[in-house]
């Protein structure tokens, strides 16, 4: 794929397909094509990572979930859900490897997060990545240096 630079993340076998309408990629999580984006192929790179590389289950991930915020409708782009429920354990932003991390991004996942209190808030545009722990009692972030394997999650 020449029209999509290398990223910071494994690759594999990423399947692409070529319509009239352009160029998309099969999401196994969605079961679905999708329109192929920069932020897309930063998503399939990202959940690939997450499921292949790090042990997370594909069936506790969700793409696109849908989300209410401040009575305006927006969509989380990756969801880890814990095992004993639909809370969400972790939200996952990306942007495309073009745009870069900043203050900006950071506040949109704090918005989604404001209603969805996930342990873990990460985001990426393939190139860097940045997670954070959320320490509710202490009322802190916390950086930590590599996105957790699923096993080590606190």
């Amino acid at each position: 794929m020449t029209d999509y630079p290398p990223l910071s993340l494994p690759p594999f076998d990423i399947k692409v397909r070529t319509t009239p309408e352009g160029r998309d990629v099969f999401d196994p999580l969605r079961r679905r094509w999708v329109r192929l984006t920069p932020e897309e192929w930063v998503r399939q790179h990202f959940c690939n990572y997450l499921v292949h590389h790090r042990g997370y289950p594909a069936t506790s991930l969700g793409n696109e979930v849908g989300v209410n915020v401040g009575g305006v409708s927006r969509r989380c782009d990756t969801l880890l859900y814990r095992r004993e429920g639909a809370a969400p354990r972790m939200i996952v932003e990306y942007k495309a490897p073009g745009i870069p991390i900043t203050e900006s991004v950071f506040t949109q996942i704090q918005s989604y997060n404001s209603v969805l209190r996930a342990d873990y808030l990460v985001v990426s545009n393939g190139l860097q990545t940045f997670c954070l722990h959320m320490d509710y009692v202490a009322q802190q972030a916390n950086f930590l240096p590599e996105v957790p394997a699923y096993s080590e999650l606190q």
